[in-house]
């Protein structure tokens, strides 16, 4: 596609194998490998569809899942004197626990932080709604993939297999997004391609809508968790550009 976009939002493997886990309710101490493994290639095979720039890490991983679930397709080696015990995916399950738990101590260290600054206001006025009280919860790059997948799979057969040249660009999709924002508050994820006429506009409109969050010009939202994705506009990042006489 020639338009590679990378993101400072990009998270790393283990989050992916973590979204995974969390999103298909799985036991962290008993991951069906075969079935994550599965997911976690179609992810990438996403990002590779998307031309996002992916880290080795995320190749790395994917040979580290293939080899886990190779071992536990052989039978056990007999002069093994606890073969019950030794399970392939036991440094793997360390390391998810590990980060999960940096990670959940990060976001609770943010939390503090937030409510720290609003004790001593420097300026007059309304106070920042914080995350932690918002109705909202914080949407994720994988979140994204995985909505971006659902409208794949919903495309008419045709549709993904015809070849059409090239009739959009991410440009102008980027502008279609962000003048219909213009007139409309709030937009769900799905609809935002449903006057998609292939494979290529839905691409090319997705790619659009993470050059617009890298710029920081819209805020996506879920009511709940894997819920319905909601894309707004940035308005404070808008309120700046117009004070220093910006225009987009």
């Amino acid at each position: 596609m020639g338009y590679k976009i990378r993101l400072d939002v990009f998270e790393g493997p283990l989050d992916l194998l973590l979204y995974l886990i969390q999103k298909e309710e799985i036991n962290i101490y008993d991951i069906p490998i075969t079935r994550v493994t599965e997911q976690y290639l179609e992810y990438l095979d996403l990002m590779e569809i998307l031309d996002l720039d992916i880290a080795g890490e995320f190749l790395v991983m994917a040979a580290t899942l293939m080899q886990i679930k190779s071992k536990m397709l052989l039978p056990p080696d007999p002069e093994t004197e606890n073969p019950e015990e030794v399970d392939p995916r036991t440094e793997l399950v360390r390391r998810l626990l590990e980060y999960k738990a940096f990670k959940e101590a990060a976001g609770r260290l943010r939390g503090y932080e937030a409510r720290r600054g609003q004790v001593f206001t420097r300026f007059a006025g309304m106070p920042e709604l914080d995350s932690a009280d918002s109705p909202f919860l914080e949407v994720t790059l994988f979140d994204l993939i995985s909505a971006f997948s659902g409208i794949l799979k919903d495309l008419p057969k045709q549709a993904v297999h015809e070849v059409m040249k090239d009739e959009f660009t991410v440009a102008e999709k980027v502008h279609e997004i962000f003048h219909r924002l213009v007139k409309e508050p709030v937009i769900y994820f799905s609809g935002l391609f449903k006057a998609a006429k292939n494979k290529f506009e839905v691409i090319t409109t997705f790619l659009a809508l993470l050059e617009l969050i890298r710029l920081k010009e819209v805020k996506i939202a879920q009511s709940e968790r894997f819920g319905e994705i909601e894309i707004s506009r940035n308005v404070s990042v808008a309120s700046e550009s117009r004070s220093a006489g910006g225009t987009v």
